[in-house]
Formats: structure tokens, C-alpha cells, sequence
């Protein structure tokens, strides 16, 4: 077995947010009819959840699920089970039209917490980030300044990222340079939650 290097080695930033690169993630990108009943059972078996309605996440322990597209699911857990998972996610679908792929070196994952999240993603994003355009749960993909990018709410002040690894450092001084403190703008301090 060799070690698992991520794009930026752990990287971490605090600033008007904690933006840390997560290590020892595992990416699965599945492709198939989400309404087909044998890919539902296998994803739930898999990841102890249903799939998540359109643009939301769902997880359960360490296993999370991200609605990408009408066809789409990014499933989330450990990097050590992640080969084995893409396996047996691939042979539970052999009798349907699907697509299971092991994304996990391919794509970088960020943890992002604190009280000025959504003022952060604000300054990067196009994306509607107040509380009633993202509430908890929702999952958006979109572009993050010059790149694309998806993320979803954990709870109010901690967000996941996912970015292709090849552009993992220029997400990471974006976000470092959105968390600075110096350039706090403020907006959604005062949004309530729904």
C-alpha cells in the first residue's frame, strides 16, 4: 500500500473561516437513471441512505451522497474503501445501463467552518448563497471564479467543496484570499437560518 498524498497535503487556512483540505477522501461518481429501482437499492446499501432529492446531499457516519445532475451522484467516504466500493457499487449495477468510477484521485475535497461561510462562497460564486437559496443540505454546483466546483451545506457554518485536483491550489488561494479577514464584508450576518 502507498501513501495517500492529496493535492495540497493538508493544506489548512484560518481566516474569517477554517478552509482545511480533508485527507483520506474517497470519491465515487455514479451515472445512471437515479429513479431505477436496483441503482436505488444499491446506493442505499452502500451508503446507509436514500438518494438525496435533486441538488441536495445526504449522508450518514462518513458516508455522504451529492445530487450532481438529473443522472449523477458523487458519493463521499474513506479513500481506503473507495476502490472496493467502486467494485461492488459496479457489479450490483451489471444488469443496468450505469456508470461507477473511483474519483478519488481525480478531485480534492474542502471542509469549510465558521460564522462568515456564506460571505466567503459570496465573493466566488454566482451561486444564490443566503439562507433561503441555501439552506442546509443543499448542494450546488457551479463555478468558483474562474473554475467549476460543487458544494453543500453540513449545517450554517460548515460547508464541503469538491474541485478537480489539477486546479486544487488556485480553489485554495481563492478561498484563502475570500477568508481574509481584512476584505469581511458582512452581509449575511444578519440572515436568519430557515
Amino acid at each position: 500500500m502507498f501513501d495517500v498524498h492529496t493535492a495540497l497535503d493538508g493544506a489548512s487556512f484560518d481566516g474569517a473561516i477554517r478552509v482545511a483540505e480533508l485527507t483520506g477522501q474517497g470519491m465515487i461518481a455514479l451515472r445512471g437513471d437515479l429513479g431505477d429501482a436496483t441503482l436505488r437499492d444499491a446506493v442505499s446499501a452502500l451508503t446507509g441512505h436514500d438518494i438525496p432529492a435533486p441538488l441536495h446531499a445526504a449522508w450518514s457516519g462518513e458516508v455522504t451522497t451529492v445530487w450532481m445532475s438529473p443522472d449523477e451522484l458523487l458519493i463521499l467516504l474513506s479513500y481506503a474503501d473507495a476502490a472496493g466500493a467502486a467494485r461492488d457499487l459496479q457489479g450490483k449495477l451489471a444488469g443496468i445501463h450505469a456508470l461507477v468510477h473511483d474519483m478519488s484521485d481525480a478531485r480534492s475535497l474542502f471542509r469549510l467552518t465558521g460564522p462568515a461561510l456564506r460571505d466567503t462562497l459570496a465573493k466566488l460564486t454566482p451561486a444564490d448563497v443566503s439562507p433561503a437559496g441555501l439552506p442546509v443540505g443543499m448542494a450546488r454546483r457551479t463555478r468558483l471564479a474562474q473554475v467549476p466546483g460543487a458544494f453543500f451545506l453540513r449545517d450554517a457554518q460548515t460547508a464541503d467543496l469538491v474541485c478537480f485536483r489539477s486546479v486544487a491550489r488556485y480553489v485554495f488561494d481563492l478561498l484563502k484570499t475570500a477568508a481574509d479577514p481584512a476584505g469581511r464584508v458582512g452581509y449575511f450576518e444578519g440572515f436568519p437560518e430557515p
